[in-house]
């Protein structure tokens, strides 16, 4: 049986330090992936999973709707709507490029699938920096974006509360008791759009996973991470963890 073949793009950076030791010092360069957790548990799933970081998607993106449909399903995981916008062309050399994000909701538009899952550079991200908001991707989604930094910090833990039928293909076999969450990007629903869980707590009612439909495709959106740190350890073992992403991929795929 062939695999469905899915686009992941960002969850990567880079970060630097400086190490002082008494008179000395000396600089060091670490490069991070985000994602390693969701592949490995993905690994043997439904699903090719065609792995882009952040720095190569500026630059190896697809720009053709051609090229975006050979993807079943896009993800976009922690990276923000200027990497998809100023493809290096543009931004060093002032030429014009295809506007990746209006390709983005043309794809859903005719029969793709659109993810976002969250961290500091999804939704709208740490100090609005993702700025995901009055674009034509947040078109797409069940969501609207706010107009400001989104991130909600939970050091003390939250259980999400889940909402959908026990019956709905993406919660079917998960149970009602999933492991804490330590964040998420709050965002508002737009009409139509079908909650599946929710922030639990003093946080409210919050959208944690919520489904739509654009045009003829559909859009999944998971407001916490999809690894450390705001979906710790205890959350990447839980048997449900792969069931979980895996059964939104299939569910965002999948036609009437």
């Amino acid at each position: 049986m062939s695999r469905s073949k899915v686009l992941l793009a960002g969850e990567s950076w880079v970060s630097t330090a400086t190490h002082i030791k008494g008179f000395d010092q000396f600089p060091t360069v670490t490069y991070h992936q985000g994602a390693d957790e969701l592949l490995a548990a993905l690994k043997d799933s439904p699903f090719d999973i065609t792995f882009m970081p952040a720095h190569q998607a500026q630059r190896d993106f697809p720009q053709t709707i051609e090229s975006l449909r050979e993807y079943e399903a896009v993800i976009l995981s922690d990276i923000g709507a200027n990497t998809l916008l100023l493809h290096p062309d543009t931004w060093i050399h002032s030429k014009t490029t295809p506007n990746r994000l209006k390709l983005l909701r043309q794809y859903v538009e005719e029969g793709g699938a659109l993810l976002m899952f969250g961290g500091y550079y999804s939704f709208q991200g740490i100090n609005g920096g993702a700025r995901y908001a009055r674009t034509p991707v947040e078109d797409v989604l069940p969501v609207t974006c706010l107009r400001f930094d989104d991130r909600v910090e939970v050091p003390e833990g939250f259980r999400p509360h889940v909402t959908g039928a026990p019956s709905h293909p993406i919660l079917e076999g998960l149970g009602r008791e999933w492991p804490v969450l330590l964040g998420y990007n709050e965002v508002e629903l737009k009409p139509g759009a079908e909650v599946l869980a929710t922030v639990s707590g003093d946080y409210g009612d919050q959208p944690l996973l919520v489904t739509g439909t654009y045009g003829k495709g559909r859009s999944v959106v998971w407001t916490s991470d999809v690894g450390p740190h705001w979906l710790p350890q205890a959350f990447i073992a839980w048997e449900g963890y792969a069931r979980l992403f895996s059964a939104m991929l299939a569910w965002a795929i999948a036609r009437d």
